[in-house]
């Protein structure tokens, strides 16, 4: 929480997709600390009927949202990545990247950042247990495993998909469309399973994170179970993440954006 007389933290939120609409709610609606000073959107006047509270929000170019505000929040297409990321960075501010896959594809922001001064916070998102993986990698963790399944919609479009000709309409049974690990995953899939990068980076690395993904017509929700086998424990933890207007998406991503932030400024931190 900002001291008295202590200025809030300005968010600048790029984008106002299912994720950036419903964080940006939440912070006009108020959280102690932190202030919403700019968005970035390709359509304006569609971003003011969608959330008229907006009001005297600023409006800018996602790459001048860092020359106003501490913490850039990227709720952006994979392909706007890199720029944004760019210019929150080399201004020293908080990196905050929903499309953590993307990460793992840039890694040289994250040197880029230590050079700067600026810091890369990618929240949680749709994931369940950051923080119990990131203890465990301070011993030894020989394995870790994550199997995402989700309804056919959440994978439809998947880069991996196309390459490799695999159909997800009309499905009957549960099919197995990926097996292997989370870079390669993150890579074909850039949109669809940002967990398993943020996984590979709490724990042991995306090359050595284990991922499979499968499509399941019986199913209603995105549902992502992690396995961990490590020297001073061995956990499983299941969730299962009903999917917000855009399906690749859960509801709990934009909660978990907002804790997030929450975090930066409040006076009690609870987790590792």
């Amino acid at each position: 929480m900002s001291a008295p007389g202590k200025p809030p933290l300005r968010v600048g939120l790029a984008g106002l997709g299912a994720v950036g609409l419903e964080v940006a709610r939440r912070l006009i609606a108020g959280v102690p600390g932190l202030t919403l000073a700019a968005v970035a959107v390709r359509d304006a006047d569609k971003a003011r009927r969608a959330l008229p509270q907006l009001g005297a929000v600023a409006f800018k170019p996602a790459t001048a949202l860092a020359d106003d505000c501490d913490v850039v929040v990227e709720c952006l297409p994979p392909a706007l990545f890199r720029a944004v990321a760019i210019s929150a960075i080399d201004k020293g501010r908080i990196f905050m990247p929903l499309s953590v896959a993307q990460l793992l594809e840039h890694w040289d922001l994250v040197e880029r950042a230590k050079a700067k001064g600026a810091r890369i916070l990618p929240p949680t998102g749709a994931l369940l247990g950051l923080d119990a993986v990131r203890a465990a990698a301070e011993g030894e963790i020989r394995s870790i495993k994550m199997i995402t399944r989700k309804p056919p919609a959440g994978l439809d479009g998947a880069p991996y998909l196309l390459e490799h000709n695999i159909s997800v309409a009309n499905l009957k049974a549960p099919l197995k469309v990926f097996d292997g690990t989370a870079r390669e995953g993150a890579r074909g899939f850039p949109t669809n399973v940002n967990v398993a990068a943020a996984l590979s980076l709490a724990g042991i690395g995306p090359d050595r994170t284990q991922l499979e993904i499968w499509a399941d017509p019986a199913l209603t929700r995105n549902t992502h179970r992690i396995e961990v086998d490590a020297d001073v424990a061995r956990f499983f933890m299941t969730i299962e993440g009903v999917p917000s207007e855009n399906p690749r998406t859960g509801r709990i991503v934009p909660l978990s954006t907002v804790a997030a932030l929450r975090a930066l400024v409040s006076e009690l931190k609870v987790g590792t």
